[in-house]
């Protein structure tokens, strides 16, 4: 045997090692028989250089350092899960299925929701080739160096895998694996780490892999997304990822009907407490891949899953104080000041009470003993207060009528749950709040400039609205406290870099009420450019999929105040993007304008997604549901009965695919 192929052959036989200590829990040989095959590979690597491997198990010892994480954008959106807390709610999820699908049969997989940091893996013939967090769903920061030292994650893959797809998952740190690095920390005079979800979100950010390579992290698989994987279901997602090496939890079961999800959850409900690492839930998904690509998507989450939520923690303290905060929009919102407490391992010091009703609901007042809970929100929440224990000289909460900030009389109008400041040009909290929101990540994303910065820009009187970033120089930011010469290079540097934020993210970053990402979006290709959407009125605007008159209205009120107008026609002098690419305008057009598609089956020359953005694109409207107002059902292989029979009932006409393509170049 040539060295080559010793090399080679160590490769191969620690790769099946590792497979079966870290994924199989089986492991074949001792540790220390381990170690010597991984310190021989590692000499001969060493001295042979020419035969370096990416995926070799000694680069699983880690090294690298990282010292920027690069933001990347996927290739495949990662989604949020809606949540449900009780039978009823997954029964309305299942009806609401059942309309959009017509009368199938509809299966579903059942899986543990672990409580983790998401990850998702890209490979590319068989080989790890990126790892990137979840970040904001469109896009994370590359940890590939991290995750490769995590021996639970495959670097190279056996079996049928496809040539290209991602993996999507959990980071996790075991509860004994835990444990152990918070004795080792104690004993070392160090302050114990506070819950293993956290822990392991930090680790894939620590700049050193070789940290990581320390930590025992584990990685727990459950999804795939690409293109033309042949997978015809989710339980055979989870088989599939099983064969190619991956480590995913078999605890998976395959459902008939929602009485069959509940007994699942049930069971986990009382039993969760003997796994190895912390859940807080359940995923149902429905089985069938052709039934998910039919449901599609809302917005935020897909139509085809659901997280059932186990019941939340509770904790009993003592409420201290209550204090208002005011956000960007002048919104009121009432936060419980607590006596600190330990609430599913972490020390909960705050709480939110959200508004006024909730407070005179609960009759919850300074000094009570109160019920703080920690389930599908992140922030607790108190819920209830044990009246037993209450000072009998105790007064009812006096909801506050004037701005804690600046002083302005609150209103609360008709229908509104929240009380809010009328002062937007006057408020600090509001003033720097809109700042915030401009340069987040979803927005402007402007690099080297965070929160506190922008209050003490405020504050120094250098900054009195978002346009007023774009005049700043590194003379007037230098004498600022805590700013080097290098930091204030970079905020000046990360303020003209944001001048090629596409126009839709523009749109997202002046904060108008109501227009979130998806919303900004639609007006953005409605619209093409911020001047016709200045001009818009209600009705033109209402006309767009998805604005209703809310939308309409705080879009037409927000460009109705001339100090708006100043600032964004500023923000227009300073070379901010505010109409559509050249590239985007010429891949849309006004063909389908009013006209509404529902899109349903396997088509065989463009994939359903593609599809539907060109529809979108051509300015057509993508409905997941027959009505009387589809114009057309685009028909595609294994399409299911009900819908035909209702477009049919309905006098919708259904057309193929080529159909559809023709109409296109007519």
């Amino acid at each position: 045997m040539n060295i080559q192929e010793k090399i080679t052959s160590l490769r191969e036989e620690l790769r099946e090692h590792n497979y079966k200590y870290y994924v199989l829990d089986e492991p074949s040989i001792s540790d220390y028989e381990f170690d010597m095959k991984l310190k021989e590979l590692q000499k001969l690597e060493v001295e042979h250089p020419e035969f370096y491997d990416a995926t070799s198990p000694s680069l699983r010892v880690g090294g690298m350092v990282t010292k920027n994480f690069e933001t990347v954008a996927h290739e495949h959106r990662m989604y949020s899960l809606d949540n449900s807390y009780s039978k009823e709610d997954l029964e309305d999820w299942e009806k609401r299925i059942q309309r959009i699908l017509g009368d199938v049969e509809v299966e579903f997989t059942c899986e543990l929701k672990y409580d983790g940091a998401s990850i998702s893996l890209t490979y590319e013939d068989g080989r790890l080739v990126k790892a990137v967090t979840r970040g904001d769903g469109f896009q994370g920061d590359d940890v590939t160096n991290n995750i490769k030292t995590i021996k639970s994650v495959p670097l190279q893959l056996k079996g049928d895998y496809p040539p290209k797809f991602d993996i999507r998952g959990e980071i996790i740190l075991t509860l004994e694996g835990f444990a152990k690095m918070n004795a080792e920390r104690v004993e070392a005079g160090e302050d114990p780490y506070m819950n293993p979800r956290n822990t392991a979100s930090g680790s894939l950010k620590l700049q050193d892999s070789s940290l990581v390579a320390q930590r025992p992290l584990e990685c727990l698989l459950y999804s795939i997304t690409g293109d033309n994987l042949g997978i015809a279901s989710q339980f055979e997602v989870l088989d599939k990822a099983r064969s190619w090496g991956f480590k995913v939890p078999t605890v998976a079961k395959l459902c008939k009907s929602t009485a069959e999800v509940m007994q699942f959850t049930d069971y986990w409900e009382v039993h969760r407490h003997d796994l190895p690492y912390e859940t807080d839930g359940v995923v149902v998904k429905v089985n069938s891949i052709q039934q998910q690509e039919e449901l599609g998507y809302t917005a935020k989450s897909p139509r085809w899953a659901m997280a059932y939520k186990f019941k939340a923690e509770q904790a009993i303290t003592t409420l201290n104080k209550i204090t208002y905060q005011v956000g960007r929009t002048g919104a009121i919102t009432p936060v419980a000041n607590l006596e600190p407490v330990l609430l599913a391992g972490t020390t909960v010091k705050r709480a939110s009470l959200h508004n006024a009703d909730q407070i005179a609901k609960l009759d919850v007042r300074e000094g009570d003993t109160v019920f703080v809970e920690k389930g599908g929100e992140i922030i607790p929440k108190i819920v209830g207060v044990d009246f037993t224990k209450r000072d009998m000289d105790s007064n009812p909460t006096a909801y506050i009528t004037h701005c804690p900030e600046c002083g302005t009389e609150l209103i609360r109008k008709e229908g509104e749950a929240q009380h809010f400041c009328p002062n937007d040009v006057g408020c600090p909290p509001q003033i720097t709040g809109r700042i915030q929101h401009f340069i987040s990540r979803k927005a402007m994303d402007i690099e080297g400039l965070g929160g506190e910065t922008v209050e003490l820009l405020f504050k120094e009187g250098l900054i009195e609205n978002y346009a007023d970033l774009y005049t700043l120089t590194k003379e007037q930011i230098l004498p600022l406290e805590r700013m080097a010469e290098k930091s204030a290079e970079n905020l000046v540097n990360g303020v003209s870099a944001s001048k090629a934020i596409p126009f839709e993210r523009v749109l997202f970053a002046l904060g108008i009420r109501y227009v979130g990402e998806t919303v900004a979006k639609k007006l953005a290709k409605a619209f093409k450019d911020i001047d016709a959407l200045m001009t818009a009125s209600q009705e033109q605007l209402v006309i767009v999929d998805e604005i209703g008159d809310r939308i309409a209205e705080s879009v037409v009120g927000f460009f109705s105040e001339p100090s708006n107008i100043e600032v964004v026609e500023r923000l227009k002098s300073y070379g901010l993007q505010f109409s559509l690419s050249q590239e985007q305008l010429e891949n849309q057009t006004d063909l389908l304008k009013g006209q509404t598609f529902v899109v349903s089956g396997v088509f065989e020359t463009i994939s359903r997604n593609d599809l539907k953005k060109m529809i979108e694109d051509n300015g057509g409207k993508v409905s997941s549901s027959i009505s009387s107002k589809t114009s057309f059902l685009v028909a595609g292989d294994k399409m299911g009965p009900s819908k035909r029979t209702k477009a049919e009932t309905l006098g919708v006409p259904i057309i193929s695919e080529q159909d559809f393509l023709q109409k296109l170049e007519a």
